[in-house]
């Protein structure tokens, strides 16, 4: 039998949860939502996942890129973006300490360090623990600037983004340690290669993919470096539409190490996968071939250069 995305999720919640129940194993929630230009709105839409996530027993919840907003002009996303002690991320701390999780929250619309001479941004993914903490907060790298005309793709991220400096080593968390990314980052293995290398067991790609690359790429992609890096990957995701000029893909997904699928919200519907992290099958996916092991020197990868 085929369910619907709503009915497939509501199934993973139920799943998930009946296991959860009867193992020590921690859970993660990977959330899909739709924002909009709504900042309360969207607040309130998440509120509600991550309630959700916490009665199904997560300890962590991932939320997309874009979760506090998806502005509809280049001068509204600028307006609406904020700095990390503003509104928004202080009630994100708040929420996270009132119900004891840890939060991902990717692709937060973060004032740049020269706001008042440039007004532009950092695409800022913030890790928030239990306490309600700010424990990290990696700014996306790689920027999306592209032209798939007969895709009827357009979008020129560096417009009003500025690209972060640096990867951040990975967090240690309740489900493992979370190497950070977000959406873009997913296309360059060299990233997931340097954080599995600094003790990655989970990589997370919170993302807001277009319909059209979401369709072609979105999948393979998120296999692809679970496979490469023999990490759990978790990749929060919106969905449908944003406002008259923007959709996204959906599909949020969880991929074990071996490159299995193990959570899917679907293309239609906000909603959780609630999925176990199970460190002991990376351990073992990691012993059985031990492709870190077998990789050359880095001279070796140069060698044409």
């Amino acid at each position: 039998m085929r369910l619907s995305p709503a009915s497939l999720a509501a199934a993973l919640l139920t799943v998930r949860g009946q296991i959860r129940m009867s193992s020590s194993l921690p859970v993660a929630a990977v959330c899909q939502m739709t924002a909009t230009p709504d900042k309360e709105a969207n607040f309130s839409a998440c509120t509600r996942l991550v309630e959700q996530a916490k009665e199904g027993g997560a300890s962590m919840v991932f939320l997309p890129e874009g979760f506090d907003y998806i502005g509809s002009s280049r001068e509204e996303t600028l307006a609406l973006s904020e700095s990390l002690d503003g509104d928004i991320i202080t009630r994100y701390t708040h929420l996270a300490r009132k119900l004891d999780l840890w939060l991902s929250l990717g692709g937060f619309h973060e004032r740049g360090h020269d706001w008042k001479t440039d007004r532009r941004i950092y695409n800022s993914h913030v890790i928030i623990n239990g306490k309600g903490e700010v424990v990290s907060v990696y700014r996306k790298a790689h920027l999306f600037d592209v032209e798939l005309t007969s895709k009827g793709v357009s979008l020129k991220e560096s417009a009003f983004t500025v690209a972060g400096p640096r990867l951040l080593p990975p967090v240690q968390t309740p489900i493992g340690k979370v190497g950070l990314g977000v959406c873009y980052d997913l296309r360059f293995p060299e990233l997931s290669s340097a954080l599995q290398r600094h003790g990655a067991e989970i990589l997370t790609f919170p993302s807001a993919f277009t319909v059209a690359t979401g369709a072609a790429h979105w999948e393979v992609l998120l296999r692809a470096r679970a496979i490469e890096t023999q990490c759990f990957v978790l990749a929060a995701a919106q969905v449908g539409s944003h406002h008259s000029r923007r959709a996204s893909y959906g599909h949020a997904l969880a991929v074990d190490p071996w490159g299995g699928v193990i959570g899917d919200c679907g293309g239609a519907d906000v909603g959780v996968a609630l999925v176990q992290i199970d460190l002991q099958t990376l351990r073992d996916v990691r012993r059985d071939m031990p492709v870190r092991q077998h990789r050359r020197e880095k001279d070796f990868y140069c060698s044409l250069d």
